[in-house]
């Protein structure tokens, strides 16, 4: 399974702006953006570079893909598989982001951050509709339920999680997470105004287009 292993905070700090891989930390003054706002490396805060229209377009895909833990394979797939949709390329090529496994225990709230639920997800936590998965990038429907196994609810990071409440983030509309029964219910296949993304998705299609 493929993965950016680059720091966290530096791949923040690279686009300039938070993109919440650490869960909690990313909340508090401890954030890399909040102490070093400017790209790594030693002339980093000396200059902030100029960007052509490429390297626009360059930039918001290296954040799509760091955002969502994607290597560059599996994100042209999202592009291609989003290409022969009706619809927009960029907010079909959204959607289907959004319907990650890793990304809707994130969206629920079961995870701090979608690394954190990857891991979750491919340590063989959930059932799917009674189903046992391992695929984080599995792609989920409207209907689709996700429960925690019942030999893993014993678990030190369920049990907590089951009593806990989230101050800095909300469960999305077309999702219902149940922390008591640890359950997540798709209720509606998620829309481009409820995902309220900050990715600008016309320039990636842009990019893969030329």
């Amino acid at each position: 399974m493929g993965k950016n292993l680059d720091p966290k905070c530096k791949q923040c700090r690279r686009e300039g702006e938070k993109l919440f891989l650490k869960g909690e930390r990313c909340y508090t003054s401890k954030c890399a953006i909040v102490k070093r706002n400017f790209i790594p490396g030693m002339h980093g805060n000396k200059r902030k570079p100029r960007l052509s229209g490429y390297g626009l377009q360059l930039r918001e895909k290296q954040k799509a893909k760091r955002q969502y833990g994607i290597l560059e394979k599996q994100f042209r797939l999202y592009y291609e598989k989003a290409k022969k949709k009706s619809g927009q390329t960029g907010e079909m090529m959204l959607v289907n982001l959004e319907s990650r496994l890793d990304n809707v225990v994130y969206r629920a709230l079961f995870a701090t951050s979608r690394s954190a639920a990857r891991q979750l997800a491919s340590h063989g936590n959930f059932q799917v509709n009674g189903q046992n998965v391992n695929i984080p990038s599995l792609a989920l429907k409207e209907g689709d339920v996700i429960t925690v196994k019942s030999n893993k609810t014993k678990n030190k990071y369920w049990s907590k999680l089951s009593q806990e409440e989230s101050a800095t983030a909300e469960v999305p509309a077309w999702l219902i997470a149940d922390k008591t029964k640890l359950q997540i219910t798709v209720v509606k296949a998620p829309t481009v105004a409820a995902i309220q993304s900050n990715l600008q998705m016309h320039l990636i299609v842009e990019l893969y287009s030329l």
